[in-house]
């Protein structure tokens, strides 16, 4: 499997900058993924407390993020940067996005959870909650340990859980909105359940997009907007 690696320059400064950048990202990411961990473990516990420290981590994730760009204006203006050292910032760049956008998702799973908390009994989909919720969850951290390794084929292995996360969706949607139909009654709490598993089928969208980012990187390939089976033929060079 081919490596990526930093480019070495003769500026010390030039690489503690774009090292300081790569840290950062790995530190935010780190942040978001307790932070969507929390917030399903305080869903599925009834965990207001939880919820609410999953709310004041926001502030510090869209810190990181704030941090993070300016570092990379700063290098892209100074330094002037090419080849893999640009690849490199424009794919933290965007990875720093998602990873913003998937804490604001977490954020809404654990406003939801607030909400059923204080609603009392458990509705129907907690289950399917917990199912699809440690599945992104794993997702994630893969997507943010590859991105570590600088490892592509790991990145496109990744991608591809994409589409099994949507067909739990799927499936779980169809659950339970039969459920809803069944006992009307439970409309009101099932919906906030809906837009729970909304959010974390939108983790996983998000934690592809940051694959796609690493291969990129590494490989100097877009793959957005194509299939995993032609992304796994671009990160082998296969015809």
């Amino acid at each position: 499997m081919d490596r990526f690696h930093f480019g070495k320059h003769s500026s010390s400064q030039y690489n503690e900058e774009m090292e300081s950048i790569r840290t950062h990202l790995m530190e935010m990411g780190g942040l978001v993924e307790k932070q969507v961990g929390d917030a399903l473990q305080a869903l599925l516990a009834g965990d207001s407390e939880l919820a609410e420290q999953v709310l004041t981590v926001e502030d510090r994730v869209d810190s990181l993020e704030k941090k993070i760009d300016e570092e990379c204006a700063r290098v892209l203006a100074l330094r002037a940067p090419a080849a893999s050292d640009l690849r490199m910032l424009i794919a933290v760049s965007k990875c720093v996005s998602d990873l913003e956008r998937i804490g604001d998702e977490s954020a809404k799973i654990a406003a939801m959870a607030i909400q059923l908390a204080q609603e009392g009994e458990s509705p129907s989909g907690y289950v399917e909650a917990r199912h699809i919720g440690n599945h992104v969850r794993r997702m994630l951290h893969s997507a943010l340990d590859a991105f570590a390794r600088f490892d592509a084929d790991k990145a496109v292995e990744v991608a591809g859980e994409d589409a099994q996360i949507d067909m739990e969706y799927r499936s779980a949607m169809r659950s339970l909105v039969t459920f809803m139909m069944e006992d009307p009654r439970s409309i009101s709490r099932v919906l906030n359940v809906i837009w729970t598993l909304r959010s974390l089928e939108r983790v996983g969208d998000h934690s592809r997009n940051i694959c796609e980012q690493i291969i990129y990187l590494v490989k100097g390939k877009d793959v957005r907007h194509i299939s995993v089976d032609e992304m796994e033929k671009e990160v082998k060079g296969k015809p």
